[in-house]
């Protein structure tokens, strides 16, 4: 059997229902990925834009605290534990199976974790948590769902309205960047980023199939 249909063959590795629905790691080949309700949301080929996230909230600044929104399969956390900068993370995780996976079958995917003695772990539902996050950080990162436009649990779309990004803007010390993933340009979520913050750019990265992963980048 050839490389590809090595690829095709997908196994089973853990599924668990939880009160958002099913959630499915499954192996193709040397990868992994997370089914949301049938609904493909990440995997392992590639993760590029994940780590362009945290460079670009993190760059130039000495030291930084950060808040990561989304564990996912650890890509964002990898490279946040990876800059010297970076001296706490706050990582907001609404799955415990998520954060479960980390630790046992997606460990050896990076080098660094949610055990790192940097992270302090939150397992909650970021909108929820915002109100009672303490302090301020120099950068935040959200790589929630499928970004603004491509959901797939609905609920998550209150973390992309106004008064989120009000919130998340307070959250901020000043100067400080505020980093959305995407799966896909949104224009609706840009216009209300540029009138939550002063300054907003974007970046693109293509991807093997569909519109590029897309990563808006807004400054305090």
């Amino acid at each position: 059997m050839g490389a590809a249909g090595r690829e095709d063959r997908q196994l089973i590795i853990d599924r668990r229902q939880t009160p958002r629905g099913e959630l499915v790691l499954r192996r193709a080949g040397e990868h992994y990925e997370v089914i949301a309700d049938g609904t493909f949301l990440m995997d392992t080929r590639d993760g590029r834009s994940e780590r362009l996230l945290v460079r670009e909230a993190i760059a130039g600044r000495d030291v930084v605290r950060m808040l990561i929104g989304g564990l996912g399969v650890g890509f964002s956390l990898d490279e946040a534990l990876s800059a010297e900068e970076v001296h706490e993370v706050v990582l907001v995780e609404v799955e415990p199976t998520v954060v479960a996976w980390a630790g046992t079958h997606l460990r050896g995917l990076n080098r660094h974790g949610v055990d790192d003695p940097r992270v302090e772990l939150v397992v909650a539902d970021l909108f929820d948590a915002l109100d009672s996050l303490q302090g301020r950080f120099d950068a935040i990162c959200l790589d929630t769902d499928n970004g603004p436009g491509w959901l797939v649990h609905p609920e998550n779309a209150r973390l992309y309205t106004d008064a989120a990004l009000e919130r998340l803007a307070g959250l901020l010390q000043p100067g400080g960047r505020l980093a959305v993933w995407s799966a896909a340009p949104d224009d609706a979520f840009e216009a209300r980023l540029r009138e939550q913050f002063a300054a907003v750019t974007t970046r693109s990265i293509p991807v093997a199939r569909g519109p590029g992963d897309v990563i808006y980048l807004a400054r305090a």
